[in-house]
């Protein structure tokens, strides 16, 4: 059974920084994809940014780029999240997703999610 368990959101004022973690467990996560996507009220569910488990590929979404850092330490198996100059429109659910197939494709196993709010 694959788990994903993410941590570290909550409330920031605009400018501010959280750094969310994802500590996956169950499976051997060498050859897998890892990514965090946000989804805010009302709207679908976004890439933020993904990374290959075992290898230099990385993906950032543009309204993210230079204020988001993704990084991974596979001796813990986990994901991290470091987010700097955050926006209110940052505000949203957090997920922490997996995948065997590729850096932006085929995510199949999903956190249960952290709540981050920014205010302005």
């Amino acid at each position: 059974q694959v788990q994903l368990v993410e941590s570290g959101g909550g409330l920031a004022q605009a400018g501010g920084s959280l750094r969310l973690s994802c500590a996956a467990s169950g499976r051997t996560f060498n050859s897998w994809y890892m990514g965090w996507f946000r989804q805010a009220p009302g709207k679908g569910r976004d890439f933020v940014a993904t990374i290959s488990w075992s290898g230099p590929e990385i993906y950032v979404e543009g309204s993210v780029k230079g204020r988001f850092t993704i990084s991974r330490d596979n001796a813990k198996n986990t994901l991290y999240l470091q987010m700097n100059n955050l926006k209110p429109e940052d505000t949203a659910v957090y997920y922490c997703a997996a995948s065997v197939r590729g850096l932006r494709t085929g995510y199949a196993y999903w956190g249960q999610g952290t709540q981050v709010t920014v205010s302005s």
